[in-house]
């Protein structure tokens, strides 16, 4: 495991951290059992920053930690978590949600304490009710070490959050197709200039960078002279950042964890030859042309008042794009959403309007419109004979 030095705080971190917002789960809650195998496997062979937030799984995620954490792992490791900014209503709020936070974390203080989701609205808000004197009397009573913020918004918000108090670090999406969203590649740059540690979440883009590459992307892979994985490339593009000191993975599966561990015990700054910075973009700009959708999964607009499966929905019209899937599809769409004999359909056409995911996506996606072009093109005549075939044939494609 390769290290490297928040430079306000002094820690010699992992570059890479394990996210818990996508731990693995057994009858729709976190597979305990295998979720602290996983993360007691990752701090033994030496990850040290552990990643987690009010709202993830429900909010069991940090009660989890707190009991995965026992045995002497809460030692070994740097452990952050986020107040949930936009449950915040008033001063003394910010003390009652951090207290419980400790207590569900089984700690008596939170190394890397961040304000989570900032953009203008949230920060606006925060600053009015006092969000600075409550960090400056947690950080002397000790309850937080180091504070720091998540962000979502644009650069110039980015760039007056970070001016706006004296802050250790902060945490950004950054991807070899994220190099100019959000804060992207002068926040990172902005935010070093002010002495600031870098924590990059999404590097792989919800998984997507990760997984089997589009025929289109997977040819230029194959054009490289050293061959290298999709979550490689993806990975070692953003460690070549010497500006970046962590990089966060949602890792929940065996293999996932074993290959990021690998890659992160020789990714060193600057070790990309100039020809495979260049072959990484020309991925990106391949993937921009073939995404319909710019979502990462990261569930925030679940669940939908109205049932519709949000994520769901934009990774099979994604997919069907991306890996000239039209014929199937359909298919597709049916066996994800329909939800079985006995299930709760998902589907795009159930979206009501309502807005409240344009509230939650912290990708500002137009949710409601991108909708409305799923169900136009998967849903309709077609889908309603596929429903039929299907319970004709007994076929199981939705499970019968």
């Amino acid at each position: 495991m390769l290290y490297r030095k928040m430079e306000k705080t002094g820690d010699s971190l992992s570059i890479l951290g394990f996210g818990a917002m996508r731990l693995p789960q057994k009858d729709q809650k976190i597979d305990e059992e295998r979720a602290k195998r996983q993360i007691r496997s990752a701090i033994d062979q030496g990850v040290n920053y552990l990643d987690t937030a009010w709202p993830y799984h429900g909010g069991e995620s940090e009660s989890f930690l707190g009991r995965a954490l026992s045995g002497g792992y809460r030692k070994r490791v740097r452990l952050a978590t986020k107040l949930p900014s936009w449950l915040i209503r008033s001063r003394e709020e910010m003390d009652h949600y951090l207290d419980i936070q400790l207590t569900k974390l089984a700690t008596d203080r939170i190394d890397y304490y961040l304000l989570h989701s900032l953009n203008r609205s949230f920060w606006n808000s925060l600053n009015a009710i006092g969000v600075r004197d409550f960090l400056d009397k947690t950080k002397k009573d000790g309850r937080i070490v180091n504070a720091g913020f998540s962000f979502h918004d644009t650069l110039d918000v980015f760039r007056e959050i970070v001016d706006s108090y004296n802050w250790d670090f902060c945490q950004i999406q950054y991807n070899y197709l994220d190099t100019n969203y959000q804060a992207g590649k002068k926040g990172i740059t902005y935010a070093t200039s002010r002495g600031l540690g870098v924590i990059v979440m999404e590097p792989l883009r919800g998984g997507r960078l990760g997984r089997p590459s589009p025929p289109a992307v997977a040819a230029l892979w194959e054009t490289a002279d050293r061959k290298r994985t999709p979550a490689e490339w993806a990975f070692r593009w953003v460690w070549n950042h010497p500006e970046v000191t962590v990089v966060l993975s949602g890792m929940n599966e065996e293999a996932h964890l074993a290959e990021n561990i690998a890659i992160a015990g020789s990714a060193h700054l600057n070790s990309l030859r100039k020809s495979e910075l260049q072959l990484i973009e020309k991925a990106a700009q391949t993937y921009r042309k073939i995404t319909k959708v710019d979502c990462t999964d990261c569930g925030y607009c679940q669940p939908c008042p109205a049932g519709v499966l949000i994520p769901i929905c934009f990774e099979v019209y994604n997919d069907m794009y991306m890996y000239n899937t039209a014929a199937e599809a359909p298919f597709i769409y049916l066996r994800r959403l329909h939800g079985g004999p006995n299930g709760v359909r998902g589907y795009a056409s159930q979206c009501s309007q309502c807005g409240k995911c344009l509230e939650d996506c912290p990708q500002q996606i137009d949710i409601p419109a991108v909708l409305k072009m799923v169900a136009a093109e998967l849903e309709g005549p077609q889908l309603a004979r596929i429903e039929q075939k299907v319970r004709q044939k007994q076929c199981g494609v939705i499970g019968y």
